[in-house]
């Protein structure tokens, strides 16, 4: 098959780019990297040069796609499957991408902050930056949970590349700050969670999770 997808299992923004896939059930071939073995680090840096993750490469039109939001809108061009996840509308698509971007930018980034922060080595924290990035997720919470009171998924009825980017960030997001408190965005994240993209998702990286750093 012409597409591989280098990916790691634990990795959120792997996540979004799997769910994509799944949601289409797209033929492709997974490689895992392992960034921390030098020879495969070397070998996916020959692929693309900032060694990040998610990677897709289609042999079929010699084409390397970098950026997980990049790779949804190129199958959705080039590998279009019976589940639209951005609305042929113009106005629609640009409130789907909005949401895919709001979903990484304002929880995806401070998320990864924290945790980020918890790798770091005693004496070099950030315990300020940590208390921002703490505190835009709980914004950007409110204003989930003020949206999904009338909607069913971030572009209403219809399951979009917004949702793509929202089931990964608010996964680990939740692990950090609950989202109990917000029962609109908590009842969004159950959903999210029984989509069974994202369900299957949740099981291949199940053997990887006790790699995620606790408190």
């Amino acid at each position: 098959m012409p597409l591989t997808l280098y990916y790691h299992p634990l990795a959120s923004y792997c996540h979004k780019v799997l769910i994509a896939l799944y949601e289409n059930e797209t033929p492709f071939t997974p490689h895992l990297v392992d960034l921390g073995d030098p020879e495969a680090r070397a070998k996916f840096a020959a692929l693309w040069p900032l060694a990040k993750m998610p990677v897709l490469r289609d042999e079929a039109k010699d084409r390397t796609v970098p950026e997980s939001s990049i790779i949804i809108e190129y199958l959705e061009q080039h590998y279009p499957g019976p589940a639209p996840l951005i609305p042929a509308d113009p106005d629609l698509a640009r409130h789907a991408r909005f949401g895919d971007r709001f979903f990484d930018i304002y929880v995806h980034t401070p998320m990864q902050k924290v945790v980020e922060d918890r790798l770091r080595p005693e004496g070099r924290k950030d315990p300020h930056g940590v208390e921002q990035a703490m505190a835009a997720l709980r914004q950007a919470y409110g204003m989930i949970d003020r949206q999904m009171a009338a909607s069913r998924w971030a572009m209403g009825e219809s399951f979009s590349m917004a949702d793509c980017a929202a089931a990964p960030a608010l996964f680990y997001a939740d692990k950090l700050l609950p989202l109990g408190g917000h029962p609109n965005a908590a009842a969004y994240f159950e959903r999210l969670r029984q989509r069974p993209s994202f369900a299957r998702v949740l099981r291949e990286a199940e053997p990887y999770f006790a790699m995620f750093p606790q408190a």
